[in-house]
């Protein structure tokens, strides 16, 4: 096997490797921007439906049940725009695994890495093809979903501004209503919601998936920010063209407990480091 096809196959496998280390692969701003895009998702789901067809029915002269949802889905609203703002300026300042360059297919190799884990969602092949990061088919498909959220927050800017008929965002969103019909616009926001909760879905169904394919903590990681996996695995990383240095911390805590079950004994710190020395 020569060394293009040896560094396939370590990608394609990240257990393959014994030299686990642990990885700092989502940064904070990653995690905050994931953790408030969710439930913010949650809350304007559930008040936006309400808002589209009334399912609670108040009591008494004070209940103002339509107000407090408006309330709520505004406020929540632009709290998920901040989110969104500040994961579109990770896209350009985070580490190799947050940038854009991972949720585009720009290159032969990503497109060759979509197809192979379309492929293995389809059955027809047995490894998931992994990464570090997001693989490239999870990495596009991200990529698409932030394509509705903007228009999500388009037309939700667009309605707020049909309503409170504000000069400053009048002039930034202004043009879209003559564009398309307010109506219409309130049809597509209500549609993308449900492109928002299906994706939701399937993105938990996949990322417990990966989690049980890869063992490398992908669940916990979303909450940590670190990953355990092999050392070579990580050289051999496709995002590793475009940067020099790991964001290693040290070994994790599936290398002392793969070196306690297969040698009786924990190797030292230092010596599960060297194995990242040949980058």
């Amino acid at each position: 096997m020569n060394a293009a096809a040896q560094s396939a196959a370590r990608v394609a496998s990240p257990v393959s490797g014994e030299n686990i280390v642990r990885v700092y692969v989502w940064e904070w701003p990653v995690r905050i921007a994931h953790w408030v895009i969710f439930l913010s998702i949650v809350v304007l789901s559930f008040t936006g439906y309400y808002l589209y067809d009334p399912f609670i029915i108040s009591r008494g002269h004070d209940a103002f049940v339509m107000g407090t949802m408006r309330f709520i889905h505004e406020v929540t609203g632009f709290t998920f725009i901040a989110a969104f703002l500040l994961r579109l300026y990770w896209f350009f300042k985070g580490n190799r695994w947050a940038r854009w360059r991972q949720f585009l297919l720009v290159d032969p190799e990503q497109w060759r890495g979509a197809r192979n884990m379309l492929r293995y969602y389809l059955f027809l092949r047995r490894q998931p093809e992994s990464r570090v990061g997001h693989n490239p088919l999870a990495g596009a498909t991200y990529a698409t979903i932030y394509t509705f959220i903007f228009i999500e927050v388009l037309t939700g800017l667009a309605l707020f501004n049909h309503v409170r008929h504000s000069a400053v965002l009048g002039f930034f969103i202004g043009w879209l209503p003559s564009l398309i019909g307010i109506q219409y616009l309130r049809e597509i926001h209500f549609l993308i919601m449900f492109i928002l909760v299906a994706f939701f879905v399937h993105h938990i169904y996949s990322a417990w998936l990966m989690s049980i394919e890869e063992r490398s903590g992908l669940m916990g990681s979303i909450f940590s920010g670190y990953k355990n996996l092999p050392a070579d695995f990580l050289a051999a990383d496709p995002a590793s063209r475009h940067e020099r240095e790991f964001p290693i911390v040290g070994p994790g805590w599936a290398y002392w407990r793969h070196r306690g079950k297969t040698h009786g004994q924990k190797s030292t710190a230092a010596g599960s480091r060297s194995g990242t020395s040949g980058r």
